[in-house]
């Protein structure tokens, strides 16, 4: 998983609040389950004006001129500004890694449905609250302002904007040391891996029937 310390970027607004994960990553591309390739129809619904196939070459789809996520002034955006309820419906984790597949590194919203939060940690995005008070002045700010970006330092728990200004935000400690240095589930047990090894190993020497003539765990008799 991808570390995430700063990102200085630029934010794109989607100004609709309650965004399923459907909306995210339509049900038809959730028969894979690599972490890659889902960038190219995040939103798909949306941002395309036509339906999308599994595999299919988006190169020759027509675009829908009218969704944001189309429009010149927010490509290569990496910051998302969202509205409540960021993320709810179905607890797919193929959204937050259609979200990064995309580019998408950090999220900024007043809220978040849970479960679709504690995937971003574990799939290298950082999910923001802010107060909506703060939310609103930054999509004002982002539709008035072309190439608008702000600086998210995670080590300090703070958005920067242009200005200067800092809005702090509040993060969760595991959650940090996670992003901070890229583990997920499998890179935290991993950290252990010493110790799981040498487990095995006496496990190994006190129960010799419980492993096959290969050498690897086996059913016990064989």
């Amino acid at each position: 998983m991808k570390a995430f310390q700063i990102e200085h970027g630029l934010v794109m607004p989607l100004d609709r609040a309650n965004v399923d994960t459907d909306f995210i990553i339509p049900k038809q591309f959730l028969k894979s389950i690599r972490r890659s390739g889902f960038g190219a129809n995040l939103f798909d619904e949306h941002r395309y004006l036509d339906a999308g196939v599994p595999d299919g070459d988006n190169r020759s789809r027509p675009i829908n001129p009218d969704f944001v996520l189309n429009e010149p002034r927010y490509q290569g955006a990496s910051i998302l500004l969202a509205r409540d309820n960021f993320g709810c419906g179905s607890s797919r984790e193929h959204a937050p890694w259609a979200l990064d597949d995309y580019g998408f590194r950090a999220i900024i919203a007043p809220s978040f449905a849970d479960i679709f939060f504690n995937n971003c940690f574990k799939n290298g995005i950082l999910p923001i609250v802010l107060p909506r008070d703060a939310v609103d002045r930054l999509f004002r700010e982002v539709e008035a302002e072309p190439g608008y970006r702000l600086r998210v330092e995670l080590p300090r728990q703070v958005v920067v904007k242009p200005g200067g200004e800092e809005l702090a935000f509040a993060v969760d400690e595991f959650g940090k040391h996670c992003l901070l240095h890229g583990l997920d589930d499998i890179g935290i047990t991993l950290q252990d891996e010493a110790e799981i090894r040498a487990f095995e190993e006496r496990w190994r020497e006190r129960s010799p029937w419980n492993f096959a003539a290969s050498g690897e765990p086996g059913v016990a008799g064989r």
